[in-house]
């Protein structure tokens, strides 16, 4: 519930603005269990629609991989060596490994990709091709044509936007581990056994499953919540002088949430 618009309208309307935004949360929730109940149906996968899953996983994740890889693995090396130096200045070389792996492998790569994915995919649609320039006019005025578009293109739209998430999460992540054993063991293969033993410590069967749902939590939300403010606005069309685009506000909260939610339970 933006806190200006709470500020700006009366106490007595105040329920039913808290009504409203619940519904707003209620029919996001509702959109991604459709769309989830209809990505695992099979009889509901025609060639087109497995064309169009694969043409936008081509444009969504196969067109970025390589060069988001290289931005990534250049960052994390930057990174890698100055938790290398600074361990070694205090004489904690032996926890600099854990570390990386910790910080970058476990938290900040998925959530880049995630925040990458949605500027890239997931909040980067043209309104103008379904009618949402037009923004305050009667809903009538929005075609039949963009809404069947709409529909038509919905559920492609989400599963390339997840796996484009999950893909470019491992990719950037094994390419991290393997920067980590070149930094800190060099190009010698009696490391290997020392590397792994750290690696699977920190990787034990918990971590390894919070690891994989936060990840996936953050594919859906990318996926789910740009859509369902789409949805909204059609369903709903308001005035607005905002350039931030539908449920980029929304989204940046339950990425943050789900990434709190994930450290509170590690380390808590």
């Amino acid at each position: 519930m933006p806190n200006s618009t709470l500020l700006t309208t009366p106490p007595r309307h105040w329920g039913k603005l808290a009504a409203r935004w619940l519904g707003s949360w209620w029919r996001m929730l509702h959109l991604g269990a459709v769309a989830l109940v209809l990505a695992a149906s099979t009889s509901g996968w025609h060639r087109a629609e497995r064309l169009a899953v694969s043409r936008r996983i081509h444009a969504g994740t196969w067109q970025v991989l390589p060069w988001f890889t290289l931005l990534t693995a250049l960052v994390s090396l930057v990174i890698i060596r100055i938790v290398l130096v600074t361990a070694q200045s205090y004489g904690l070389s032996r926890y600099a490994l854990e570390m990386v792996v910790r910080v970058l492998v476990l938290e900040l790569i998925p959530l880049s990709a995630a925040l990458f994915a949605a500027l890239r995919a997931g909040l980067a649609f043209d309104a103008a091709a379904i009618g949402l320039d037009r923004i305050g006019v009667d809903p009538a005025a929005v075609t039949g044509a963009a809404l069947q578009r709409l529909r038509r293109d919905l559920v492609p739209q989400l599963v390339a936007d997840a796996f484009s998430v999950l893909s470019l999460a491992m990719a950037s992540s094994v390419t991290v581990l393997v920067l980590a054993y070149l930094n800190v063991y060099g190009l010698s293969p009696w490391g290997l056994s020392d590397y792994t033993r750290t690696v699977g410590r920190v990787f034990d069967p918990v971590v390894t499953v919070g690891f994989v749902l936060k990840t996936v939590l953050f594919g859906l939300a990318v996926a789910v919540i740009p859509s369902a403010a789409i949805l909204e606005l059609l369903r709903r069309p308001r005035r607005t002088g905002s350039s931030v685009q539908p449920g980029a506000l929304r989204l940046l909260f339950v990425l943050l949430l789900i990434e709190a939610g994930s450290l509170a339970v590690k380390y808590i």
